[in-house]
C-alpha cells in the first residue's frame, strides 16, 4: 500500500527525468488531442488535417508550459526540503486545475464558445486529468523499474566481489558504473551536493574526498541495514567511526573519530534512526 507520508522518491525530481516527463507529456497531448479531440478540437476551425496539426500543436504546447513552470518550481523546492507523496499527488492536482482553466479560457475567449465557463472548467479539467494522469503513471512506473534493476544489478556485482574483497565498498554512479571503492575502515561520511555525492575517506592518513554523480536517495537504499546510515538530508556517516553524540543548540551533532573532519548534523527526520544504531552499538559492546 501506498504510504502517502513518505518523501517521493528522489528519481522524480531528478532533472533528467523532469525533461522526459515533459517531453513525453507533450508528445501524449499531442497524440490524444488529434485522435480523441478533447474540447471540440475537431470543430474550432474549417481546416485540413495537417493544418489541425499545426494549431493543436500549438495549443496543446503552449498549455503544457504550465507543466514546465511547475516542474521547475517543483525541482528547486526539493533542492531545499523533500515533499511527500500526498504533497506531489496535490501538487499533480494543481497542475490538471491550472491546465484546465487554461483551455477553457482558451475555449471561451478565443472560441467564443457561448456554455457557462464553470462547465467548460469541468470539461477541460476532465480531458485535461487524462492528458497528464496517464503518462504521469507510465514514466512513475518506469523509473521505480529503472531504480529497482539498477539496485539489483549493484546488489549482483557486490556478491560477485571475491572474499577477500568483501571489505571494500564498492559505489556506482548514477549509470551504475562502478566508479570508486574503498574499504570500510576507511570511509567517514558521505554529503550530497545536488546531483552529486561527496565521499569522505582516510587516504593514507589524510582525508580526502571523491566526488561521484549519484544520489543521496540511493545510497541509504544501497547501504540499508549496515553501519552506513542517513543522519541528514545531505549526510550519510560511517557509525563505526562516531566517537561522540553530542547535542548543542542546533540540534545533534555526530563528533567523529578524526579530529580534522566536521561534526556531522543530524535532522530530526532522522534522529530516531541514529539513536536506534546507537542503541545497537551498546548492546554489542555489553555483549562482548
Amino acid at each position: 500500500m501506498l504510504d502517502i507520508q513518505k518523501p517521493i522518491p528522489d528519481y522524480l525530481v531528478e532533472k533528467k527525468n523532469i525533461l522526459r516527463l515533459i517531453l513525453f507529456t507533450s508528445l501524449f497531448a499531442l497524440i490524444f488531442i488529434n485522435i480523441y479531440s478533447p474540447f471540440g478540437a475537431d470543430k474550432w476551425f474549417n481546416v485540413t488535417r495537417l493544418q489541425f496539426l499545426t494549431y493543436s500543436s500549438l495549443v496543446i504546447l503552449t498549455g503544457v508550459l504550465v507543466v514546465v513552470i511547475s516542474r521547475i518550481v517543483m525541482y528547486y523546492v526539493c533542492r531545499r526540503q523533500m515533499i511527500n507523496i500526498w504533497q506531489y499527488l496535490a501538487w499533480i492536482g494543481a497542475e490538471i486545475l491550472m491546465m484546465a482553466l487554461f483551455y477553457a479560457m482558451f475555449e471561451k475567449f478565443i472560441l467564443k464558445d457561448v456554455r457557462i465557463f464553470s462547465d467548460l472548467v469541468k470539461t477541460s479539467a476532465r480531458n485535461t486529468a487524462l492528458v497528464l494522469l496517464l503518462p504521469y503513471s507510465i514514466l512513475w512506473l518506469y523509473f521505480s523499474w529503472r531504480e529497482k534493476k539498477e539496485q539489483i544489478e549493484r546488489m549482483a556485482d557486490i556478491q560477485s566481489f571475491p572474499d577477500n574483497s568483501r571489505d571494500m565498498i564498492p559505489f556506482y554512479d548514477d549509470k551504475s558504473a562502478l566508479k570508486f571503492s574503498v574499504k570500510k575502515e576507511n570511509l567517514l561520511y558521505l554529503e550530497s551536493t545536488e546531483n552529486y555525492i561527496s565521499i569522505c575517506y582516510l587516504n593514507k592518513g589524510k582525508v580526502s574526498k571523491y566526488l561521484l554523480r549519484d544520489t543521496m536517495k540511493k545510497m541509504e537504499e544501497n547501504f540499508a541495514g549496515t553501519e552506513i546510515i542517513r543522519c541528514h538530508r545531505s549526510y550519510m556517516v560511517n557509525f563505526e567511526k562516531v566517537k561522540v553524540i553530542r547535542k548543542d543548540k542546533d540540534g545533534l551533532k555526530l563528533e567523529l573519530d578524526n579530529p580534522s573532519v566536521i561534526d556531522i548534523p543530524v535532522s530530526k527526520t532522522y534522529a530516531d534512526n541514529v539513536m536506534h544504531t546507537f542503541s545497537k552499538f551498546i548492546q554489542f559492546t555489553d555483549a562482548g
